[in-house]
């Protein structure tokens, strides 16, 4: 098969330019009719018959006969014996990438995940009291492909967090347990682990089976059908975002070997067809070469009909008047994955205001994010990196405000609060402030 990938090519020059960036960036995140109409449904029967029906589900969805939901639970055993049975290259993988990413979310911890109080002058008490959640739910996705890296950005933070309880659900379509997912729920520390996916595992964490318990938050990615389950929870129960397809931003000075950006460009397309990556840069000459590189290195690639649909679909390669433009256009993109390949990344970082994640330098890959690096790969998609933040320590824990108020402080406060109180019409409020006014 002979395959062509060929990503939009747009200029900032061109008096269309406006236009036809806003139709390559435009991706609806609303689900298809269907789809919301049967998550509804399959939310629905699993509040109201919990073990039956996600029994009944998994079989129709996943193809796995189960006689209760007992079959479909994995123990610790099977976790340790999953980590025991990996090659020694494999299971040493999997221990650093953890203790890397244990390491920086520790670091997070102390720096933005601990309680604080202080007292003014007149000896009044005030501050936060930073708690875990007591029991947690992570999606990892299973299926088409296996990804025991979710299970350590999920599960990690929340351990580092303090978590009580982490349940982990994972689809095992036909029965086939990927070996590298049990060992990495050994090795994050998953309390329990379930063989269970899509929507009937979103409302069994959700609501609580007589098998499954009910959490308190749900995170991790998954299909359509989970991001839409997600959602129709929120409120039951936390979740952390609804993602959409994966993304890329490339800002390229001209520096980087165009090989090197290529591949940057398929570590996203290979992802989905909805995938997006986008190369901007100054230098159109750079450009060209990067699209040479796509051409050549395309057929090489596994994922290579996925990549040439994705680039050709939502790809972009877009000539810029300057690196101060292209950080302009970038965020206003606000993308999940942003590399700044440059000799001189830390002169466009203060320009860069919105982004999940900004990889700087030209050895920065992304792929070093997704898997290793420390900090976490599950971001925020779709242009909600303007007002998001990647998943973290801080989405495991929630804040309790401390007040104290001392004598002297009351007669300050009280006669604050009275006449406002007063002001909005709420005696009650005012009356108990003034009470303890000398």
């Amino acid at each position: 098969m002979n395959l062509v990938a060929t990503p939009a090519r747009l200029s900032t020059l061109s008096s269309t330019f406006e236009q036809d960036f806003a139709q390559r960036l435009h991706w609806s995140a609303e689900q298809d009719a269907a789809i919301e109409e049967r998550v509804a449904s399959i939310l629905a029967d699993v509040q109201q018959r919990g073990d039956a029906a996600v029994l009944e589900y998994t079989t129709r969805f996943d193809h796995l006969q189960a006689a209760d939901m007992a079959t479909l639970e994995l123990t610790q055993a099977e976790l340790k014996a999953a980590y025991d049975s990996l090659p020694t290259v494999q299971q040493s993988a999997l221990t650093a990438a953890a203790a890397r990413v244990r390491s920086y979310h520790e670091a997070q911890k102390k720096a933005s995940g601990e309680s604080w109080s202080y007292r003014d002058a007149d000896g009044t008490l005030l501050g936060q009291k930073v708690t875990p959640l007591d029991r947690v739910g992570i999606y990892v996705p299973g299926g088409k492909a296996a990804y025991p890296s979710s299970v350590l950005m999920n599960a990690i933070p929340a351990h580092v967090a303090g978590v009580g309880e982490i349940i982990m659900v994972v689809p095992t379509p036909r029965g086939e347990k990927n070996p590298l997912v049990l060992a990495a729920a050994y090795v994050a520390g998953v309390t329990r682990g379930f063989t269970i996916g899509g929507a009937q595992a979103v409302a069994a964490l959700a609501y609580g089976t007589a098998t499954i318990p009910k959490v308190d938050k749900i995170t991790g990615p998954g299909n359509a059908y989970v991001a839409s389950a997600k959602k129709r929870v929120f409120g039951q129960v936390g979740i952390d975002m609804i993602a959409g397809p994966s993304e890329i931003l490339v800002l390229a000075d001209g520096s980087t070997p165009p090989d090197w950006v290529a591949m940057d460009l398929f570590s996203q397309a290979e992802h989905d067809e909805l995938a997006q990556s986008i190369l901007l840069c100054p230098d159109a000459a750079y450009i060209d070469a990067v699209q040479a590189a796509i051409e050549r290195l395309l057929p090489e690639m596994p994922r290579a009909e996925i990549i040439a649909k994705s680039l050709t679909g939502r790809g972009a390669l877009i000539h810029t008047r300057s690196m101060e433009e292209a950080c302009a256009i970038s965020n206003r993109i606000a993308p999940e994955h942003l590399e700044v390949s440059s000799n001189d990344p830390h002169r466009w970082e203060p320009l860069l205001k919105h982004a999940g994640a900004i990889f700087l330098g030209a050895y920065t890959s992304e792929s070093l994010g997704d898997y290793c690096a420390g900090p976490n790969h599950v971001l925020p998609t779709s242009g909600t990196a303007r007002f998001s933040s990647p998943l973290g320590v801080y989405d495991f824990q929630k804040r309790s405000s401390i007040i104290e108020v001392s004598q002297q402080g009351a007669q300050t406060l009280g006669q604050i609060a009275s006449v406002l109180a007063h002001g909005e019409g709420l005696q009650g409020h005012a009356r108990a402030a003034e009470m303890r006014l000398k």
